[in-house]
């Protein structure tokens, strides 16, 4: 896109193993990342057919500013979603959004579905349809090892894949991105596994070139100081997320045990900085980031008698911690890195897998499920059953499993408890339970994550609750990121990156946009993705929170039902009115 005015797509038929590559200008003006993303799922999407029908569209975009200025480093995905049944999103790191743009390409459009089990190869010279058949079944892990070992090419290349869990068609199911970041949410793991696809590797050599290189490299040191010598990513690096656990637990927001409480007795002893004392071995970043903020931990795992043991890695932060740890009553860090080793290389995603297992431990106790159903006994704390559960999770052993593996949703239609399952807008609970903002932030965001649009740091920074205010501070901050995430910065880095920022990063580059132009593409792409899930069926008319977030306290104390439809009420009139406005080009 740099030095040009039209975004370069490249469409892939994997029926007929077919490719083609198209120059749009008309998707130009939607910039990169999340904004052509959402416009090509739009254009491309079947919406009279199922979310893993093999017409369904699988997209992967990038934005201008990718890898060529710091903490630029996220490709975007979108998809229908397996699991909810409406708009999906997910974003990754690593080495992809490098990869996509040294074989360059903006946008890869992925549709059909191959004959066998296949890999791509794409490159900036070929794409290869390439026989996945001896991996199919295998974990993420060997994978990737099979794939580095039988691909010839440069260290610079992005290999991502999926395990059984996708192969399945687990509908929470991820994509597994360069060892240590995924596609996670909303099942495009499953996307990839209806497609008979089971990994892709990419690579290139092309040069990007630059015009005003003087600016560039002006602006570009002007940010990297902004990113290294001052605070605003400081934790980033050092604790990282996990630091989150003491917080949350010292104000009530920290969900465990399936939110029967909301702190927990062993979080100092799962915190960030238990974490680091005891298992950090190694902090590592995405391409194009100075920060690491991946933080490596790791376990011993004995493996044989005899004092045989094997030191296993993995990467951790605040979500699986908690999903994984807290919510599960789990006390140790090594037993959470154990746990959180099961989910990754089933390729699963760490919240709904341990939302969904808070949820089946608490209604075993209820008796609304049997030791029979779940061939384990899942109990608060206890680590090497939730283990057996995730592998049954991933290979879908019998019914009940078949069926949490659709999520909460499909569960509590089939087994009850619904009055516990934790799940906002039909997608797990994050994190967080901080009061009114979170809530209704994750339940109304494009794609229920707390991401969209941050409500759990509105409840941690207000003075006071105001009604207005909350619907104000959802709306414009779900707005700002997706202008964000159209340039790929990464939301860590959204204190470094504000409008003069970014404004001043474009220009630099030869994208001489204004700030009203992001405003309108803050717009466009908010209604564009609204749209979207109207265009599905989705609606939020006698939705229904659940039960149990109005009997835990939260920072702010229990929350209010009544108060809380009220305010999904007053988001609803608001945001149709504004959607009317931007469908009349008002």
């Amino acid at each position: 896109m740099i030095g040009t005015d039209f975004i370069r797509v490249l469409y892939i038929d994997l029926t007929n193993k077919k490719a083609d590559i198209q120059e749009r200008k008309d998707l130009y003006k939607y910039l990169g990342g999340v904004g052509v993303a959402a416009k090509l799922l739009e254009e491309n999407m079947k919406k009279d057919l199922p979310p893993l029908d093999q017409q369904q569209p699988l997209i992967i975009s990038i934005g201008p500013l990718s890898t060529i200025f710091p903490v630029v480093t996220k490709a975007v995905a979108t998809f229908i979603s397996p699991h909810t049944g409406e708009y999906g999103e997910s974003h990754a790191g690593g080495r992809l959004a490098m990869a996509i743009r040294n074989a360059g390409y903006d946008a890869i459009v992925i549709t059909g579905k191959a004959q066998k089990p296949t890999y791509l190869v794409i490159t900036d010279k070929t794409i290869e349809f390439k026989d996945a058949r001896a991996m199919w079944g295998l974990d993420v892990e060997e994978v990737g090892r099979l794939i580095r070992e039988r691909e010839p090419g440069p260290g610079k290349r992005s290999i991502i894949r999926i395990g059984k869990a996708g192969e399945n068609l687990v509908t929470y199911s991820c994509v597994n991105v360069d060892t240590y970041r995924h596609f996670g949410r909303l099942g495009i793991g499953a996307v990839f596994g209806s497609k008979n696809l089971k990994a892709m590797m990419i690579m290139g050599e092309e040069d990007l070139s630059i015009s005003n290189l003087k600016e560039y490299f002006k602006t570009y040191q002007e940010i990297y100081k902004k990113v290294t010598q001052t605070d605003a990513m400081a934790k980033y690096h050092e604790l990282g997320t996990p630091m989150n656990i003491k917080v949350l637990n010292a104000i009530n927001s920290l969900p465990t045990k399936n939110l029967l409480q909301s702190n927990f007795e062993h979080a100092d002893d799962i915190s960030g900085e238990t974490f680091a004392e005891k298992n950090l071995i190694r902090k590592v970043s995405c391409v194009g980031c100075p920060i690491g903020c991946i933080h490596i931990g790791q376990f011993r795992r004995e493996f044989d008698k005899g004092y045989e043991y094997e030191s296993i890695a993995v990467s951790y932060d605040h979500e699986l911690i908690y999903a994984l740890g807290s919510l599960l009553g789990i006390k140790t860090t090594d037993e959470v890195l154990q746990i959180i080793e099961e989910v990754e290389l089933a390729g699963l995603d760490a919240i709904s897998t341990g939302v969904v297992l808070a949820w089946a431990t608490e209604a075993l106790k209820k008796g609304l499920i049997t030791r029979e159903d779940t061939l384990a006994d899942l109990e608060f704390g206890n680590t090497m059953e939730y283990v057996k559960a995730i592998d049954n999770i991933a290979d879908r052993s019998n019914e009940f499993y078949y069926t949490i593996g659709k999520g909460l949703k499909e569960a509590v239609k089939k087994y009850g408890g619904e009055e516990f399952a934790l799940m906002y807008g039909g997608n797990e609970m994050a994190g967080y339970h901080t009061g009114y903002a979170f809530a209704l932030g994750q339940t109304v965001g494009a794609r229920h994550s707390h991401l969209d649009n941050a409500g759990y740091a509105y409840d941690q920074s207000a003075k006071e609750l105001n009604d207005e205010d909350i619907i104000d501070y959802l709306i414009n901050e779900e707005k700002e990121r997706a202008v964000l995430t159209s340039l790929c910065i990464c939301l860590f880095a959204r204190k470094v990156y504000d409008r003069a920022t970014i404004l001043k990063a474009l220009n630099s580059v030869g994208i001489n946009w204004t700030n009203e132009d992001l405003t309108r593409l803050g717009n466009d792409i908010f209604f564009t993705k609204l749209k979207i899930k109207k265009e599905l069926g989705y609606s939020l008319e006698n939705y229904k929170f659940p039960k149990r977030i109005f009997e835990t306290p939260t920072l702010w104390g229990k929350m209010n039902e009544e108060r809380l439809n009220r305010l999904l009420k007053m988001y609803i009139e608001r945001v149709e009115r504004e959607y009317e406005n931007w469908s009349r080009g008002k």
